[in-house]
């Protein structure tokens, strides 16, 4: 029984995708089409010129293969213009069937300029303020990297820290009525890129995971 046990683990570790070994990042989007994604709400994504453009909205298009936790995920994006309102999304705990329930029962890794100081790009939307507004100009690509571990979440925008957050930790100054459900959110849960609005066009050119140890 312990010679079987062994083999069984040394065929895991055979057979275990090379992305779960950390520092090895997977591509969730290949530039070609959303296979692995699915859209729920108002709008669209489409494929553009190698990139994924948002359409309408309010809509979430979410990856469907995994639960992501204990994990760095990366998104490089650009805005069409200052006003463009979207976000990236984490810790979604069920598949989701309508866009409200992942704001209400996520987070969202806010993507918005001019918004105030819990409500703007980098931050944890009204779940945290903003350490940082480090935005390039309109056109112009940033880089999202969003750390999950545990019930900690660490944002860095084109390299700086925007947003360091633990589940419980008290609300920011800022946060009003109508914002997302309060409460606990899960250590792992699916993730997905809003398209907010008609008015809001964003392009991804990344979205990628790799697994922390």
């Amino acid at each position: 029984m312990r010679r079987l046990s062994i083999a069984l683990a040394l065929l895991f570790c055979c057979v275990a995708p090379a992305w779960a070994q950390s520092g090895t990042w997977k591509q969730l989007f290949d530039g070609k089409d959303i296979t692995g994604w699915e859209h729920v709400g108002p709008g669209r994504f489409v494929v553009e010129r190698g990139l994924l453009k948002s359409e309408g909205g309010m809509g979430l298009l979410w990856y469907t293969r995994e639960k992501i936790g204990n994990a760095k995920i990366r998104v490089v994006y650009k805005l069409a213009s200052k006003e463009t309102n979207s976000g990236v999304y984490v810790r979604i705990p069920e598949r989701p069937t309508e866009p409200w329930m992942p704001v209400n029962k996520g987070n969202e890794i806010q993507i918005y300029d001019p918004g105030d100081d819990a409500h703007c790009s980098g931050v944890i939307y009204s779940f945290s303020k903003a350490l940082a507004r480090p935005y390039r100009p309109v056109g112009a690509w940033n880089t999202l990297e969003i750390t999950l571990r545990g019930p900690h979440t660490i944002v860095y925008l084109n390299g700086v820290k925007t947003a360091d957050h633990t589940q419980g930790d008290p609300d920011p100054p800022g946060v009003h009525e109508g914002d997302p459900a309060r409460g606990r959110r899960p250590d792992s849960g699916y993730i997905g890129l809003q398209n907010h609005d008609g008015g809001s066009v964003v392009y991804f050119r990344e979205v990628a995971v790799q697994q922390l140890p």
